[in-house]
């Protein structure tokens, strides 16, 4: 997949993921572990390494484009987030035209100290605004446990409207649910949609301090 750039708002920047960043990953995913019931969040160094060093190889694969979510205010790494699961529906991929027609925002998870305080709402809006104004996808999909409530609820409302259900669709990140296949919420926001997201995105970023 293309390698996109760093990309810079007001809150947060997203940046490449690398090695040199776990460390202040395993500090931001040990602030408070409450809210990672649905998701995996290594909490030691061992298993950051190995969950870093996946998603590299995932990159390099064509698979996704991993970031570090880097809070500005005080420049410390607060979580993860991703591009995953590109799909070429019309041929391209080539030299010509390497950019995807559809691709889903995932792997999110943000320190607790960032949720709720915009980051994500912002992160959001960066990813979305490069995925419909510079790759020209019509379509990027967000999906979720069907349990997480809370995921959901931020789902929607960043703008993204319910496609539907998939039973047994990938494999829970649930901890203590390892080898077995959850359902998934599937959400969508379309190109022809885009505009009023990225007009609700705005809003409710207006609305927060920095």
């Amino acid at each position: 997949m293309y390698t996109a750039p760093t990309f810079v708002g007001s809150r947060v920047s997203l940046e490449a993921l690398s090695l040199q960043h776990v460390g202040e990953l395993v500090a931001a995913a040990n602030e408070d572990r409450s809210t990672y019931g649905f998701t995996y969040v290594p909490a030691e160094t061992d298993s950051m390494v190995e969950y870093v060093r996946t998603l590299i190889a995932d990159r390099e694969a064509g698979r996704a484009v991993p970031f570090v979510q880097r809070r500005l205010a005080d420049d410390n790494v607060v979580g993860c987030t991703r591009f995953m699961n590109p799909y070429r529906w019309f041929g391209r991929g080539d030299v010509d035209d390497p950019f995807p027609d559809e691709v889903e925002i995932g792997g999110t998870w943000l320190a607790a100290s960032a949720q709720r305080t915009g980051v994500n709402l912002e992160a959001k809006l960066l990813l979305l605004t490069f995925a419909f104004e510079h790759w020209g996808v019509g379509r990027v999909a967000i999906c979720t446990d069907a349990r997480n409530e809370r995921s959901r609820r931020a789902i929607t409302g960043i703008g993204a409207e319910l496609d539907g259900v998939l039973h047994r669709h990938r494999p829970s990140t649930t901890p203590g649910e390892e080898g077995t296949l959850r359902d998934s919420a599937l959400y969508s926001v379309t190109s022809e949609r885009w505009p009023l997201v990225r007009d609700r995105l705005e809003s409710s970023l207006a609305m927060h301090e920095i």
